[in-house]
């Protein structure tokens, strides 16, 4: 047997390194969402088969018929808290790095078997922290979750004037003629999808009022996102406006499918009585895609996700090269490459998601629905509108703002 342990951890670490190996300058990023991907999964299976390990450990145990939902918290809170340190901690030791001679730039790339023992450790001590440090934690990943929302309202709304602009630099026909077809593509496809919200969560024979101010307010922001950006004097355009509508129509649909599983207004779900083995991988599916997409998109972003001295964040004056040839230090930190994208902004992503990722899994903390369900309760509905509402008003002020404030650079 201890022959069998020492073949199977000698294949782990062989793995390990030959996955560290592996990783370059230009996966790194990848990496960094393997490894985020990898902790969401633990957490899961520990919030599924960890309650009867964790009874045992009295420090998290501390009183008697305790309900198997305050491990299942426990257990999430505890892998995400470790996520969290591991990413904040990096987000801290990358602050400043603007070039490709910062031998911190070496770090952010390199050095991943180290990483993954750092994080695997991390993960575990957590564990062994008594239950008010994880208490405290929780009521803070209520604020970072939310932090999280905001960030990725702010990096569609920077993602979608970017592709905007990029398309109408091109000034050809052709491509004015794609920007007004997915427009109206994406406008079509946000009505017809709240009209189908309507079957879905107005069911005939109850009275579902609030359902209906949710999806008719999704209505009424999409055509109000048209107006104001077509109006002769917003420089507005019409595919960020459409992009938007899809999003907060896509967002009152999850919040609405967050509502408990016994209202009769939840239609859609209000048959089910367990959940399946789909319904649990297509909300991880979710919530997995959703980070990716706001980690990566930190690293191709035009505005505030770059350092100043990136590229991409419109630094157009170069380093002069000296004359001197004496000069080889100057000369070698004038040819230093800037980094292309922010790795404290990148890892601070990381950071928020995991706890955004805890309140998905714990129910926001609350066992107020079955442990079986992931992101349901009335919580979750609000925590959706509210940020749909959020989002219309950041993308509304970015096209009123320069009325308002003449003055101020918008960019």
């Amino acid at each position: 047997m201890s022959c069998l342990a020492s073949c199977c951890a000698s294949l782990t670490c062989g793995l390990c390194t030959s996955v560290a190996s592996g990783i370059t300058k230009r996966s790194a990023r990848i990496a960094y969402c393997g490894l985020f991907g990898v902790s969401l999964i633990l957490s899961w299976v520990l919030r599924e088969v960890a309650t009867p390990l964790l009874k045992h450990l009295s420090w998290i145990n501390t009183s008697d018929n305790l309900p198997k939902e305050f491990f299942q918290i426990q257990a999430v809170l505890r892998v995400s808290l470790g996520n969290f340190l591991f990413f904040g901690i990096l987000a801290l030791i990358m602050i400043g790095v603007k070039d490709q001679n910062d031998r911190r730039d070496s770090w952010h790339h390199g050095g991943w078997i180290a990483k993954m023992l750092i994080w695997a450790l991390l993960t575990i001590l957590m564990f062994f922290l008594p239950n008010v440090i994880i208490t405290i934690y929780g009521i803070l990943s209520k604020f970072g979750a939310g932090l999280f929302l905001l960030v990725q309202v702010i990096i569609l709304l920077d993602a979608t004037h970017s592709w905007n602009d990029s398309w109408v630099a091109k000034d050809e026909q052709k491509w004015y003629v794609a920007l007004l077809v997915i427009s109206v593509v994406c406008y079509l496809a946000a009505f017809t999808f709240s009209g189908i919200l309507f079957i879905w969560f107005n069911p005939s024979g109850h009275d579902c009022g609030l359902n209906v101010f949710f999806i008719v307010m999704t209505l009424i922001l999409a055509f109000a996102f048209a107006v104001i950006a077509l109006h002769p004097k917003v420089n507005g355009s019409l595919l960020p406006a459409s992009v938007v509508s899809v999003y907060c129509a896509y967002l009152c649909y999850t919040g609405l499918s967050s509502e408990p599983r016994g209202y009769e207004c939840n239609g859609l779900h209000k048959k089910a009585k367990a959940v399946t083995t789909s319904t649990l991988v297509l909300g991880m599916l979710t919530t997995v895609l959703s980070v990716l997409y706001s980690a990566l998109r930190a690293g191709s972003s035009t505005t505030f996700l770059s350092p100043p001295s990136s590229p991409r964040a419109g630094g157009t004056t170069p380093l002069l090269k000296s004359d001197d040839p004496e000069s080889g230090k100057e000369k070698k930190e004038a040819e230093a490459r800037p980094v292309s994208y922010s790795y404290t902004f990148f890892h601070l992503i990381f950071a928020l998601a995991s706890m955004y990722s805890a309140m998905l899994l714990s129910g926001w903390t609350s066992s107020s629905e079955s442990s079986d369900y992931i992101d349901v309760g009335w919580t979750s509905v609000w925590v959706r509108i509210c940020t749909e509402w959020v989002t219309a008003a950041l993308y509304v002020w970015s096209l009123v703002a320069p009325l308002i404030l003449p003055d101020r650079e918008f960019y």
